[in-house]
């Protein structure tokens, strides 16, 4: 069974899938980067760490499994159960787990487990069609001889350096706009006049205009129905996951018990796979979600795993 298949699908669309007894892949979320002085320009992405601290069951690889192969959530289980088995013999003869799409798994020197992520998958699929793209550094020595070369021909000069060569350009040009203004001084004066004598007569109407405006009356017939906008409601779709139920029963009890624990407990829809959630809390963002998990984790020992909406 590629089982690896599996956890590549949710990895799309949860921040933390476990495999039972082996550990957690997690998935953080980057945004778009920039490296490099050639600018390579990196999208948002989700990046993959693996986790061997975390082997409790959740839940959520043995559902997959068995609503995607048609089979018992045990047969799902067992089936998970066997593939750690060959996995562990793997890493114990030193060999590299290849997980397509995901990445690599091998013991180093001190026999701890060691990941390697695949770069070529991006799990974000708010970034979906987006890829890395590099921009040429600007080799700007190429340019300037582009221009010296330009400016043999054309009587401009861009570079610095030439320019203390072409004062006379400067001159001959100020002393063509002093003719020029001797010619065109006649008709500015004449042109200046008339938009004067324009700008008054301009001014009398629009004081006519305001003086009609004073003494005018207005009726309005009718009022305006008032619009009344649409609040826009607040959503929470970052859930910190306690457990999830198919007997609808079951997930009142667990709900009723967490809220008696003093937990801001919140019981989801039913989901495609027929399974109640029900959540330690609800957040708005991503930020307060880990948060709150890290403090669950660190001072209850309890291993919720995160479901986005």
């Amino acid at each position: 069974m590629m089982i690896e298949k599996y956890i590549s699908d949710l990895l799309y669309r949860y921040q933390c899938v476990t495999v039972p007894n082996f550990g957690a892949f997690i998935a953080e979320n980057i945004s778009a980067q920039v490296k490099g002085s050639a600018s390579t320009f990196l999208p948002p992405q989700k990046v993959i760490s693996f986790n061997t601290n975390i082997k409790n069951n959740d839940g959520l690889l043995a559902n997959h499994i068995a609503t995607n192969e048609k089979i018992s959530y045990e047969k799902a289980m067992n089936k998970i159960a066997n593939q750690v088995a060959i996995w562990n013999a793997q890493l114990i003869a030193l060999e590299t787990i290849a997980l397509k799409n995901i990445g690599n798994l091998h013991l180093n020197g001190e026999s701890n487990v060691v990941f390697e992520p695949t770069n070529t998958v991006n799990f974000l699929t708010s970034a979906f069609g987006l890829s890395a793209f590099v921009q040429p550094e600007i080799k700007r020595e190429v340019y300037k001889q582009q221009v010296e070369a330009l400016e043999e021909k054309a009587p401009i000069v861009f570079t610095p350096e030439r320019k203390k060569n072409y004062n006379f350009v400067k001159y001959a040009a100020v002393i063509t706009l002093f003719l020029a203004g001797g010619f065109y001084g006649g008709k500015t004066y004449y042109d200046n006049q008339i938009e004067t004598q324009t700008l008054l007569v301009q001014k009398q109407v629009q004081e006519k205009v305001q003086e009609q405006i004073q003494q005018a009356t207005f009726f309005i017939d009718a009022p305006e129905a008032m619009i009344e906008l649409p609040v826009k409601e607040e959503k929470f779709p970052y859930h910190l996951i306690a457990a999830a139920f198919r007997s609808e029963e079951n997930a009142e009890k667990a709900f009723q018990m967490l809220k008696e624990q003093g937990y801001k407990a919140v019981k989801l829809e039913k989901n495609k796979h027929d399974l109640i959630p029900v959540a330690y809390g609800s957040y708005k963002t991503l930020e307060e979600a880990q948060e709150v998990k890290n403090k669950l984790h660190q001072e209850d020992t309890i291993e919720a795993w995160l479901l986005i909406e």
